[in-house]
């Protein structure tokens, strides 16, 4: 290349000369900027040509052409696909101008792609498949490099090297290690990657994180960082630091050896399956803490300096290290009846060296709402290779506030249109973070016949309903609706007419706030018998903290079935805060000799809440079943899911259940139990639904209850003949089903929304 260059100077400079003496000058000669990116596309549509451009309108068709020309500080763009070469990286860039190969798009799993490396013989692999020999400052993002000989990829006697976003497979745990680090190399880092195993020997400074690794063997490698990975072996040693590899770092590892079985299984006597092992050689300066060990192979978790030890406790007494550490299973099993949160959510120290602001899959660190704090910096960094994301949201009683009410100067909603109704950032609900929120929506004044559907905003409206009436009926319903876009929306269907609909605020979800518990349904309070409630007047105080299984202590808010029955006349109940001012939010509304249903959320102050009973001149009885309490203590988060329909007895309705078969529409004859599978939903410990009653022939009342367990006394919805009435209902989950009891002497047809689940 040097000799092309002089001879193309020399004609360029006899050109010059010559011109000089025919033409006049014409100024300075501009030399030709390099470009800063080149280009390489196998795929036809590309026209690919090798020893062009590399330009991106004239791709390369195999990546070593562009590795051989590339100079520093250019990037070389790799199309996501498959190109059958080995590739050998020999230039060099610099530590101001690095030279980078960026293969696919960097996309959050599992939609990121790569460039894969691959032998099209499979019976003859390449010796390696990626080879960087006596190259420094590289920085190489996104390639998949294929199975060989030896390991997929080399890295020798190289420096200030980058590995990002890759993979290295072998095709069994007895291959090849996936990449090897060797012969006086020093500061590569391999991050993000997922690999059968990784050899370092005769290094420094070499960094391992955020990666699943199948093991790894460091040797005369002294500073070798090995963090935030997760290592399975296959019953073999997890972690070693061997040949003076002093200095190093582990931290924040998730480390199994066991047989790679489910469910696991212990290792044989005749193999090493130590989960950490530092030999007395490379013990000095070396840091080990924050890494969770498997016990599950039957191995010892830890073999420092030549001493085993099975358990973290010892451990750290005999050598200082591992405080931080736990000696358990990192994935285990959690109930309704045993919950349990595992060892490596909200625990990593952050401030370790190597730690990268993602993990494996591009995610940034996320809060579990149920798991404590304990980590460094943030506190919830999640140890080994990937955040958790498996949570759902937790709920801040708010209120009653009234964020809707289109009385007040918007008009009402017309039969067939929709409203939408900013709630992020007003009324006290945050601005952003919010999955859901918990509103009583109240109808008033329809001139028709309708119903009324709560749905998260910009969604395709569902069948789903949430309310229903007939003309002149005012009627409430608890809804709990997923926020989209800070916003949820309404529509009013039916006939044509128009509607009043007002909406206040019970509560909302985020990642902060109190963890629902179910319990129930169980009755509290039933005034039959006793003293009505006088309309326009009486306050009646529960105590709901320390009753019937509720916790004395740490109670924000309960969730009851509120029932009025047989008043005199017209009015309403608002259920609030004890000791609080009583808002102007109403929960239910009844007409004389009516008894109605409704579920309240509400906050519970001093251990209590109120009720109050509003409207003319009259009394009426009131009936109150727990379906669960928020807390700061428990496990179940909320997943906003839906509305989807589970149920309509109405119409041939196939179960979400693989494989169950089709119930035929028929209603639930009087005294039956409708079973309700809830299909491939994932264990839920309790379900939040909308229920809706409709053709009764007679008066009746419907009980939804756990599948299995003895039906309660409690009831969810009150009916009479002809009526079709709806009811939010949140109800524990046994055997992954939930019952529904038709307390009525005729048959009537129900019709079952899912809005989400606690998990």
């Amino acid at each position: 290349m040097g000799g092309i260059i002089k001879t193309r100077t020399g004609a360029l400079a006899s050109a010059v000369v010559f011109g000089a003496l025919a033409l006049p000058a014409l100024g300075p000669v501009s030399a030709i900027a390099a470009p800063t990116d080149l280009y390489v596309d196998n795929h036809p549509a590309a026209k690919c040509a090798d020893h062009g451009t590399g330009l991106q309108s004239a791709p390369f068709c195999t990546i070593q052409e562009a590795a051989d020309i590339v100079l520093p500080g250019q990037t070389v763009h790799v199309k996501a696909g498959s190109y059958n070469e080995q590739v050998k990286l020999t230039r060099s860039g610099t530590a101001e101008a690095p030279i980078t190969f960026i293969g696919g798009e960097d996309k959050l799993s599992p939609d990121w792609t790569y460039a894969q490396l691959v032998n099209p013989d499979w019976q003859h692999p390449y010796l390696h498949t990626l080879t960087i020999t006596g190259a420094q400052h590289l920085v190489i993002s996104g390639f998949d490099a294929g199975p060989a000989q030896q390991e997929n990829v080399l890295v020798d006697n190289s420096s200030d090297i980058t590995l990002m976003r890759g993979g290295a497979q072998a095709y069994s745990t007895i291959e090849p290690d996936g990449i090897r680090v060797t012969n006086g190399s020093s500061k590569v880092t391999v991050g993000r990657y997922r690999m059968g195993g990784m050899q370092i020997d005769h290094a420094s400074g070499t960094v391992l994180t955020t990666s699943e690794v199948g093991s790894v063997m460091a040797t005369a490698s002294p500073g070798t960082v090995l963090v935030s990975n997760n290592v399975r072996t296959g019953c073999h040693d997890g972690l070693v630091l061997a040949g003076a590899s002093t200095g190093a770092t582990v931290e924040n590892n998730v480390i199994d050896t066991d047989t790679m079985s489910y469910p696991p299984k212990p290792c044989g006597a005749d193999t090493n399956h130590t989960g950490i092992r530092v030999y007395t050689d490379s013990a000095t300066g070396t840091k080990a803490d924050y890494n969770v060990v498997s016990p599950l192979s039957g191995g010892p978790a830890y073999d420092w300096a030549d001493q085993s030890y099975d358990a973290q406790a010892p451990f750290t007494t005999a050598t200082g290290q591992g405080a931080h550490d736990f000696v358990a299973n990192p994935y285990p099993t959690s109930t309704p009846d045993k919950p349990s949160i595992s060892p490596i959510i909200d625990s990593a120290d952050e401030n370790a060296p190597g730690m990268l602001p993602v993990d494996l899959g591009g995610r940034s660190a996320s809060d579990d709402p149920v798991a404590p704090d304990s980590g460094t910096g943030s506190g919830f960094r999640d140890r080994g290779a990937w955040e958790y994301y498996g949570f759902g949201s937790v709920y801040t009683p708010a209120g009653p506030t009234r964020l809707l009410d289109t009385r007040d100067g918007i008009g009402t909603v017309k039969s067939g249109h929709s409203l939408d109704l900013q709630v992020a950032g007003v009324g006290g609900v945050p601005a952003t973070g919010v999955t859901a929120v918990t509103l009583n929506v109240t109808v008033t004044d329809p001139t028709a016949p309708g119903f009324l559907t709560v749905y998260p905003h910009g969604r395709p409206l569902p069948t789903a309903s949430n309310l229903n009436w007939t003309a002149g009926t005012t009627i409430a319903n608890l809804v709990t609706v997923p926020v989209v876009d800070g916003k949820v929306s309404f529509y009013a269907g039916g006939p044509a007419g128009s509607v009043n609909v007002v909406a206040d605020l019970a509560g909302y979800y985020g990642s902060k706030g109190s963890v629902f518990t179910s319990a129930g349904p169980t009755r509290l309070l039933d005034t039959r018998g006793a003293t009505k409630l006088s309309q326009g007047g009486d306050t009646v105080d529960l105590q709901v903290a320390g009753v019937k299984g509720i916790p004395a202590q740490g109670v924000t808010a309960v969730t009851l079935n509120v029932t009025a029955v047989k008043p005199d006349s017209g009015g309403f109940l608002t259920v609030f805060p004890h000791g609080q001012a009583r808002p102007k939010a109403s929960n239910l509304n009844w007409n004389s000799g009516q008894t109605i249903a409704n579920l309240v959320t509400v906050p519970v102050v001093d251990g209590k809440v109120s009720f109050y009973a509003g409207g003319p001149a009259g009394a009426v009885d009131i009936l109150a079943d727990i379906a669960g309490y928020y807390s700061a203590d428990g496990y179940d988060t909320y997943r906003a899911d839906g509305p989807w329909r589970l149920m309509d007895t109405r119409i041939d309705m196939e179960y979400r259940a693989s494989g169950a078969p089709t119930r035929k529409a028929a209603p639930v004859p009087a005294g039956g139990t409708l079973v309700v599978d809830l299909g491939e939903m994932p264990e839920p410990y309790a379900v939040t639904l909308n229920v809706t009653v409709t053709r009764p022939t007679a008066p009746g009342f419907l009980t939804v209850y756990p599948h299995g367990t003895d039906r309660p006394l409690a009831s969810n919805l009150n009916w009479v003949a002809g009526q079709t009435i709806p009811n939010q209902v949140v109800v524990p989950v046994k055997d992954h089903k939930i019952s529904l009891y038709n307390g009525s002497t005729g048959p009537v047809d129900m019709v079952v929304d899912l809005f989400g689940f606690q998990q």
